[in-house]
């Protein structure tokens, strides 16, 4: 297919001159209207790459930071923790990452794309099994999800999504881990894990407590789930930042009262 091209019609056979008066008129016109519905400028935009499980969270604390730095943008990234890494990794624009588990800032860190010396834990979690909230099914413990109702599981993909590595290392600890296992609905994040569960698509998923807390009324939590090691989230400025200062202002506030107490809000915990 050819593309579609816009064109003039014909005009009167004219003068060089008046040619150029033509085109110059038409590209004011074009930058008049450019300039009228491009966006305001800002200082400086500050690129955050967070874990999914963040999202509400960092919303909240991007609104409150913009408020108090109103020359910053700050402009937030939501994913799975070794995706965002990767994206990083490949030269993707990011300022600050945070991630829900300590694998993947370690693996930043090897791949030096972040600055480890501002590394900080600025929040902790809990692993939690729920439920559709119309579910009939009840779960005492791990094991019962290799019973037969028990059909269809959600979890991340362990490789990629850290919700997914807790999960695998509490099932493996329950030693149920190949059982349920094969019942497994890949998640690429935690928030597409807890999206199955709330429209019934799965019998029953793991996401963190703070995803749960979000969709009160189409999931229910089963069970808080024991996990091999804490589920604690770091954050660091990455090495790439061309704005290190303000990356670093940015940490800072999510690391002073004001921050931990947006967080406490959405039900994170002290790391």
């Amino acid at each position: 297919m050819q593309p579609i091209t816009a064109s003039l019609p014909a005009l009167p056979r004219q003068s060089r001159r008046a040619r150029r008066t033509v085109s110059l008129a038409a590209g004011l016109l074009l930058s008049a209207t450019l300039a009228l519905s491009a966006p305001a400028a800002f200082g400086a935009d500050l690129v955050v790459s967070a874990a999914a499980s963040l999202t509400n969270a960092f919303k909240s604390l991007a609104e409150s930071y913009e408020r108090a730095h109103p020359q910053t943008k700050v402009v937030l990234n939501f994913g799975a923790s070794d995706v965002l890494m990767q994206q990083i990794v490949n030269g993707a624009p990011a300022d600050v990452f945070a991630s829900a588990d300590q694998d993947a800032m370690n693996k930043a860190v090897a791949e030096r794309v972040v600055q480890a010396a501002t590394r900080r834990d600025f929040a902790a979690n809990q692993l939690a099994l729920i439920l559709p909230a119309d579910s009939k099914l009840v779960v005492d413990k791990l094991q019962d999800l290799t019973r037969p109702d028990f059909k269809r599981v959600a979890f991340g993909n362990p490789a990629s999504v850290p919700v997914g590595r807790y999960t695998k290392g509490a099932l493996e600890a329950a030693g149920v881990w190949d059982a349920v296992s094969a019942k497994g609905v890949m998640a690429q994040n935690v928030r597409q894990s807890l999206d199955y569960v709330a429209r019934g698509e799965v019998d029953a998923g793991f996401v963190f407590a703070t995803d749960a807390a979000i969709m009160p009324e189409k999931v229910k939590v089963a069970l808080r789930v024991p996990t091999r090691q804490p589920v604690t989230y770091p954050i660091a400025v990455t090495a790439q930042s061309k704005q290190p200062a303000e990356a670093a202002a940015f940490l800072g506030y999510v690391m002073s009262p004001e921050g931990q107490a947006v967080l406490a809000k959405y039900g994170f915990l002290k790391p």
